[in-house]
């Protein structure tokens, strides 16, 4: 059996999406956010005919009084559907701010090798995060 070599150029995002509903200590179930997520990739394949897989494991954000429960959710070029680096993130901002509005997050941030892109609705702050200097 041959096994054929496929390359594309390197590409990754991270999305860290938190687990509770705004400020409000609201448990998300992460089983809705993965079949979410397969609504919106399901609209992108029938739309668009775009394949954007996603790479989904748990971890936690720690700040001063702030320990909530975040999903990583992570992107590379995946070289059986390959896309152009500027398609991709524009998809990922796309699922980014479908999942903020679905699950009701304030701040959302998606790392790239390139950059580190913040999404924000409003300057509130978790309520359990001491803040110092109110800038």
């Amino acid at each position: 059996m041959s096994v054929i070599r496929k390359s594309v150029p390197p590409f990754s995002a991270k999305v860290t999406l938190g687990l509770e509903r705004g400020y409000s200590g609201e448990a998300i179930d992460e089983q809705e956010v993965i079949r979410y997520i397969q609504e919106l990739q399901d609209k992108q394949i029938r739309e668009k005919s775009f394949y954007l897989s996603v790479s989904v494991s748990k971890c936690n954000i720690v700040l001063s009084g702030q320990y909530e429960s975040h999903l990583i959710l992570e992107f590379i070029n995946y070289p059986r559907f390959p896309l152009d680096t500027d398609v991709l993130k524009k998809e990922i901002e796309w699922m980014t701010h479908q999942l903020m509005d679905k699950f009701e997050q304030n701040r959302t941030v998606i790392q790239y090798p390139d950059e580190t892109v913040m999404f924000e609705k409003e300057k509130a702050i978790d309520p359990r995060i001491i803040q110092g200097n109110k800038n």
